[in-house]
Protein backbone atom coordinates (compact mmCIF):
# COMPACT_ATOMS: atom_id res chain seq x y z
CA UNK A 1 0.00 0.00 0.00
CA UNK A 2 2.71 2.53 0.98
CA UNK A 3 4.76 1.62 -2.10
CA UNK A 4 1.73 2.36 -4.31
CA UNK A 5 1.31 5.71 -2.55
CA UNK A 6 4.90 6.80 -3.29
CA UNK A 7 5.01 5.32 -6.79
CA UNK A 8 7.68 5.54 -9.49
CA UNK A 9 8.95 8.34 -11.68
CA UNK A 10 11.61 9.57 -14.08
CA UNK A 11 15.15 8.84 -12.93
CA UNK A 12 16.48 12.37 -13.27
CA UNK A 13 17.06 15.05 -15.80
CA UNK A 14 18.35 14.60 -18.39
CA UNK A 15 16.41 11.39 -18.93
CA UNK A 16 18.47 8.21 -19.01
CA UNK A 17 17.94 4.67 -20.17
CA UNK A 18 18.43 1.53 -18.14
CA UNK A 19 20.36 -1.59 -19.17
CA UNK A 20 17.38 -2.84 -21.21
CA UNK A 21 17.06 0.38 -23.23
CA UNK A 22 13.86 1.49 -21.46
CA UNK A 23 13.52 4.84 -19.73
CA UNK A 24 15.18 4.57 -16.31
CA UNK A 25 12.73 4.98 -13.45
CA UNK A 26 13.27 5.49 -9.75
CA UNK A 27 10.88 4.29 -7.08
CA UNK A 28 9.98 4.67 -3.46
CA UNK A 29 12.00 7.14 -1.41
CA UNK A 30 14.44 7.90 -4.22
CA UNK A 31 11.52 9.11 -6.33
CA UNK A 32 10.44 11.39 -3.48
CA UNK A 33 13.91 12.92 -3.25
CA UNK A 34 14.00 13.50 -7.01
CA UNK A 35 10.55 15.12 -6.87
CA UNK A 36 11.58 17.37 -3.97
CA UNK A 37 14.78 18.41 -5.77
CA UNK A 38 12.72 19.18 -8.87
CA UNK A 39 10.39 21.45 -6.87
CA UNK A 40 13.34 23.28 -5.27
CA UNK A 41 15.30 23.63 -8.52
CA UNK A 42 12.36 25.07 -10.48
CA UNK A 43 11.67 28.79 -10.30
CA UNK A 44 8.00 29.86 -10.46
CA UNK A 45 7.18 30.90 -14.01
CA UNK A 46 9.68 28.48 -15.51
CA UNK A 47 6.98 26.03 -16.60
CA UNK A 48 4.58 27.67 -19.06
CA UNK A 49 1.65 25.34 -18.42
CA UNK A 50 2.07 25.47 -14.64
CA UNK A 51 3.47 28.92 -13.84
CA UNK A 52 3.00 28.65 -10.06
CA UNK A 53 5.05 25.42 -9.79
CA UNK A 54 8.41 25.67 -8.06
CA UNK A 55 10.16 27.37 -5.18
CA UNK A 56 10.98 31.05 -4.75
CA UNK A 57 14.48 30.43 -3.37
CA UNK A 58 15.84 31.69 -6.68
CA UNK A 59 14.74 35.19 -5.67
CA UNK A 60 17.58 35.11 -3.09
CA UNK A 61 20.53 34.30 -5.37
CA UNK A 62 21.98 37.79 -4.84
CA UNK A 63 21.13 38.00 -1.12
CA UNK A 64 23.86 38.10 1.54
CA UNK A 65 24.84 34.88 3.28
CA UNK A 66 23.30 35.74 6.66
CA UNK A 67 20.60 34.70 9.13
CA UNK A 68 17.89 36.75 7.40
CA UNK A 69 18.50 35.01 4.09
CA UNK A 70 18.61 31.64 5.85
CA UNK A 71 15.22 32.31 7.43
CA UNK A 72 13.68 33.40 4.13
CA UNK A 73 15.08 30.32 2.34
CA UNK A 74 13.65 28.03 5.04
CA UNK A 75 10.24 29.73 4.71
CA UNK A 76 10.19 29.38 0.91
CA UNK A 77 11.33 25.73 0.98
CA UNK A 78 8.73 24.73 3.57
CA UNK A 79 5.89 26.47 1.71
CA UNK A 80 6.79 25.04 -1.69
CA UNK A 81 7.12 21.47 -0.40
CA UNK A 82 3.86 21.74 1.53
CA UNK A 83 2.14 22.84 -1.66
CA UNK A 84 3.80 20.66 -4.30
CA UNK A 85 4.84 17.42 -2.56
CA UNK A 86 1.81 15.93 -0.77
CA UNK A 87 3.51 12.57 -0.14
CA UNK A 88 5.74 13.96 2.63
CA UNK A 89 5.29 15.79 5.92
CA UNK A 90 7.95 18.48 6.32
CA UNK A 91 9.16 18.29 9.92
CA UNK A 92 11.92 20.89 9.93
CA UNK A 93 13.93 23.02 7.53
CA UNK A 94 17.36 24.22 8.71
CA UNK A 95 19.48 26.52 6.58
CA UNK A 96 23.11 27.17 7.46
CA UNK A 97 26.17 28.52 5.67
CA UNK A 98 28.54 25.91 4.25
CA UNK A 99 31.69 26.05 6.43
CA UNK A 100 33.86 25.31 3.35
CA UNK A 101 32.27 27.80 0.93
CA UNK A 102 31.18 31.34 1.81
CA UNK A 103 28.81 31.47 -1.19
CA UNK A 104 26.79 28.33 -0.35
CA UNK A 105 23.88 27.81 2.03
CA UNK A 106 23.02 24.20 2.93
CA UNK A 107 19.28 23.57 3.18
CA UNK A 108 18.65 20.55 5.45
CA UNK A 109 15.08 19.29 5.05
CA UNK A 110 13.82 16.80 7.63
CA UNK A 111 10.65 15.05 6.55
CA UNK A 112 8.62 11.89 7.00
CA UNK A 113 7.08 9.83 4.25
CA UNK A 114 3.31 9.77 4.71
CA UNK A 115 1.72 6.33 5.20
CA UNK A 116 5.02 4.90 6.51
CA UNK A 117 6.18 7.60 8.98
CA UNK A 118 9.70 6.89 7.75
CA UNK A 119 11.91 9.81 8.92
CA UNK A 120 14.36 11.05 6.27
CA UNK A 121 16.37 14.10 5.35
CA UNK A 122 17.54 15.82 2.20
CA UNK A 123 20.38 18.35 2.01
CA UNK A 124 20.03 20.77 -0.89
CA UNK A 125 22.90 23.18 -1.63
CA UNK A 126 21.91 26.72 -2.56
CA UNK A 127 24.51 28.91 -4.24
CA UNK A 128 24.60 32.65 -3.64
CA UNK A 129 26.28 35.13 -5.95
CA UNK A 130 28.24 37.66 -3.88
CA UNK A 131 28.41 41.34 -4.82
CA UNK A 132 31.21 42.13 -7.26
CA UNK A 133 33.56 43.61 -4.62
CA UNK A 134 33.05 40.56 -2.38
CA UNK A 135 33.69 38.24 -5.33
CA UNK A 136 36.99 40.01 -6.04
CA UNK A 137 38.03 39.70 -2.38
CA UNK A 138 37.04 36.02 -2.42
CA UNK A 139 39.11 35.50 -5.58
CA UNK A 140 42.08 37.28 -4.01
CA UNK A 141 41.89 35.13 -0.90
CA UNK A 142 41.88 31.93 -2.95
CA UNK A 143 44.59 32.95 -5.47
CA UNK A 144 46.71 35.09 -3.18
CA UNK A 145 46.56 38.19 -5.38
CA UNK A 146 44.06 40.70 -6.62
CA UNK A 147 44.42 41.81 -10.21
CA UNK A 148 42.84 45.05 -11.39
Amino acid sequence: MAEEFVGSGWAAFPMRTDQTGSIALVSREQELEEAMRLVLATAPGERPMRPDFGCRIHDYVFAPCDATTAGMLAYEVRNSLLRWEPRVDVVKVDVRPDPRDATTMLIDIRYTVKHTNDPRNLVFPFYLIPPEEDARQLEASTTGSLEE
